[in-house]
């Protein structure tokens, strides 16, 4: 019996254009390991092991891919993983954090901006990335409404070194808000944490695309006994016509393939 996939499932990215797995590999295991919040410590994979995770991902029907900046070695890994397939992908980085000696630190300057998306381009070895989201330092509504950078980032579109952008945010209002202006948010919601859903809400009604992070509460989530957690958040996750597709960071093949199984029926028995 052939292993369920997500090749006839993908969905349009809100207005942008793309059309995107339900689920995106998030890769921040690929590149850091300092000052993440997983219940469970990990190493990071070799090139071989990351090589047959995202072989295995287009396998299973995945085209999306997460990074940024602040994932350490993350895109500068990527570009040359991804030589010879880039067309398959569609890249969702960072703009506006930095992750440097275990700390973060953020900058929403045009010319931060200008110089991350640059940097960024060159390396992931590609000309234009898909989509450039605002890392948010929690300032949602202030950074949107006293810095330069979603003015920066609407520039570089028109420049075509990206075909869209938004903001991963931590709060309803400035999600909302990011909408407005941009193509997408990525927002938290889960079985835990439901306070971003004015967000989904705004999307669905307005034809703009979100982004989950956070989907199955970085491994967090428990439920009474019986209940299988990630069929539960993805249960969640798509009875709501706003999201386009949950990030879920694995460098586990066996917990891969389950998200997509579990996604899968999820979305057919809708």
């Amino acid at each position: 019996m052939s292993l369920p996939t997500l090749h006839d499932l993908h969905r349009p990215l809100g207005s942008t254009g793309l059309t995107v797995s339900p689920l995106g590999l998030g890769t921040v295991k690929l590149g850091r390991d300092q000052g993440v919040k997983y219940p469970n410590g990990f190493t990071i994979p070799d090139d071989q092991q990351a090589l047959q995770l995202l072989a295995q991902a287009r396998e299973l029907g995945i085209n999306l891919i997460d990074t940024a900046p602040a994932y350490g070695r993350s895109e500068e890994r990527l570009g040359p993983l991804l030589r010879g397939q880039r067309h398959e992908w569609v890249i969702v980085s960072k703009v506006g954090e930095e992750f440097d000696n275990g700390q973060s630190r953020f900058d929403f300057s045009a010319a931060h901006t200008r110089l991350s998306v640059e940097r960024s381009l060159k390396r992931l070895e590609t000309d234009c990335i898909e989509l450039v989201l605002v890392h948010s330092d929690g300032n949602d509504l202030h950074i949107l409404e006293h810095e330069d950078v979603y003015a920066t980032l609407e520039r570089l579109k028109q420049e075509g070194k990206i075909r869209g952008f938004g903001f991963s945010g931590k709060t309803a209002a400035g999600g909302v808000k990011a909408l407005e202006q941009g193509d997408c948010a990525m927002v938290t919601y889960n079985l835990n944490e439901q306070g971003e859903r004015p967000v989904l809400d705004y999307a669905a009604d307005h034809g703009k695309a979100i982004l989950v992070k956070k989907a199955l509460a970085s491994g967090h989530v428990c439920l009474s006994p019986g209940v299988d957690p990630v069929r539960a958040s993805f249960e969640l996750l798509f009875a709501h016509p706003g999201v386009s597709s949950a990030i879920v960071g694995t460098i586990n093949p066996v917990h891969l393939a389950h998200n997509v199984a579990t996604v899968a029926q999820v979305l057919k028995q809708r």
